[in-house]
């Protein structure tokens, strides 16, 4: 991780923090002046952890969960001081993606949800708040609707893993990084914007292009998902793999910078 936030900021920094380690849950709540929950995705764990340390910890902490999907309103349903419990959910590689989704429970007040978007936009990130709360918040929702449509295509064998793989790096994903899809279209309607875009091609909304359901998860599934990713792979170790991710996100990043796009306003501090 280091190395790459490195390359990121353009050179080795003047100081870094000091990292400090404890398995005693009442030391870390006593001394943490922000709180960011990282336990394992188990609803029932979450709930009864936050029950703990909304005791343990003074009422102005926030306690900020990195959840994938879990409705802050439930995790907050057992603390006294359920005002300063949010989701704070971020990205993998957390160290080099700048998006942390940050969402309200019922109890949730204004002043914590504000002091979460200093704190991460204070550490180099963005802050993305849900105007409500919901299963799976925003990026997990859409990362999961095309995982469950790259399932389907490769379950009826109509590519590889590597098919489907470079069917979105070779089209989609590489304007994603610049655009999302509302802007692209937007684009692609040309002088008359979405409003000829959807003129154009509302029908085809209608039309059964995808299935958004998984299919029935079988043994000959699992081989081709499995043995798709090996081959992929290369032989490469996963540690090659993340050094190369890596190596090549912070390069597509400093390009953005430079076009003050995408990412590139985070770094440039304009958002």
């Amino acid at each position: 991780a280091w190395p790459s936030m490195i390359k990121l900021m353009g050179g080795k920094r003047d100081t870094t923090g000091t990292l400090t380690f404890t398995t005693d849950l009442k030391e870390m709540c006593q001394t943490a002046d922000w709180i960011q929950e990282a336990a394992p995705e188990r609803e029932d764990l979450k709930i009864s952890l936050y029950e703990q340390m909304d005791e343990l910890a003074g009422p102005s902490v926030v306690i900020a969960s990195s959840s994938s999907g879990f409705l802050p309103t439930r995790l907050q349903s057992k603390c006294r001081h359920p005002e300063r419990v949010i989701i704070g959910h971020p990205f993998y590689p957390v160290y080099l993606l700048p998006l942390v989704e940050t969402v309200a429970g019922e109890k949730t007040s204004p002043d914590a949800m504000d002091r979460a978007d200093a704190f991460y936009r204070s550490i180099g990130m963005f802050p993305l708040r849900l105007k409500k709360e919901i299963d799976g918040y925003i990026c997990d929702r859409l990362q999961e609707a095309m995982w469950r449509e790259a399932l389907n295509v490769l379950d009826l064998g109509i590519g590889t893993t590597e098919d489907i793989d470079r069917a979105i790096i070779y089209s989609a994903g590489l304007r994603w990084s610049i655009m999302g899809s509302f802007l692209h279209y937007h684009t692609a309607g040309g002088d008359g914007g979405m409003r000829s875009f959807m003129a154009q091609f509302d029908p085809s909304l209608e039309l059964p292009w995808t299935d958004l359901k998984f299919p029935k998860w079988s043994d000959e599934l699992t081989d081709k998902l499995i043995s798709g990713c090996e081959a992929q792979a290369e032989g490469k170790s996963i540690a090659e793999w993340e050094t190369r991710r890596n190596d090549v996100l912070v390069d597509i990043m400093h390009v953005l910078k430079k076009h003050n796009i995408g990412v590139g306003e985070v770094l440039n501090g304009k958002v």
